[in-house]
């Protein structure tokens, strides 16, 4: 037999889990899992930071650089862009950041301090006359697969104008220079 206990008595109900919290708790789960996923992804795609060695595209770019390494899988590099590749494939090398300002079948040529793409004076404000010609004191034919670049400070820049660099491969491309870390003159953001 129960026993009455004495004193007021509520109705206590028995707490369990209700449908509506398991659904709460199952979709708390599900969003975690996904914002894991999408980082992974990201930083799969755009895992690489490397570092400005030397002035070669300042004052533009110095720091740190974020490099979107998934845009090359599906797309080729295009005059403006500023790529990071390793010099000659070579894996022991620090990262190059420079400007692509030729790309495959088109030719390159500076003169008297001046670019000259398919014939074209390349005119721009922001660059000085370029003092050396290196390679490309002769006309180049880029081949397939071959690109030229610059640094944005040419005249304090090793690229495709040097005969250790030369025309640069996509195979040795490793992305695209798309953020860099500036410091507290030239800020932050995105590269154009």
């Amino acid at each position: 037999m129960r026993r009455r206990q004495r004193g007021l008595q509520f109705y206590r109900k028995k707490k369990g889990l209700s449908m509506q919290a398991v659904k709460e708790v199952f979709s708390w789960i599900v969003l975690s899992v996904l914002a894991v996923f999408l980082a992974f992804m990201v930083i799969w795609a755009v895992g690489l930071r490397t570092n400005m060695i030397g002035v070669s595209m300042e004052p533009g770019l110095t720091n740190g650089i974020l490099v979107n390494r998934l845009k090359y899988r599906f797309f080729s590099p295009q005059t403006g862009d500023v790529v990071v590749f390793l010099p000659n494939g070579n894996q022991n090398a620090h990262y190059y950041v420079k400007r692509v300002v030729a790309v495959p079948g088109q030719t390159v040529l500076i003169q008297d301090g001046i670019l000259y793409i398919d014939g074209k004076a390349q005119e721009n404000e922001e660059m000085d006359l370029i003092a050396s010609a290196g390679i490309a004191e002769n006309e180049i034919k880029l081949g397939k697969d071959e690109y030229f670049v610059l640094g944005d400070n040419c005249n304090n820049s090793e690229d495709s104008r040097s005969a250790n660099v030369g025309p640069v491969l996509r195979s040795t491309i490793v992305g695209e220079a798309w953020f860099h870390f500036g410091n507290g003159t030239d800020g932050w953001g995105l590269i154009h």
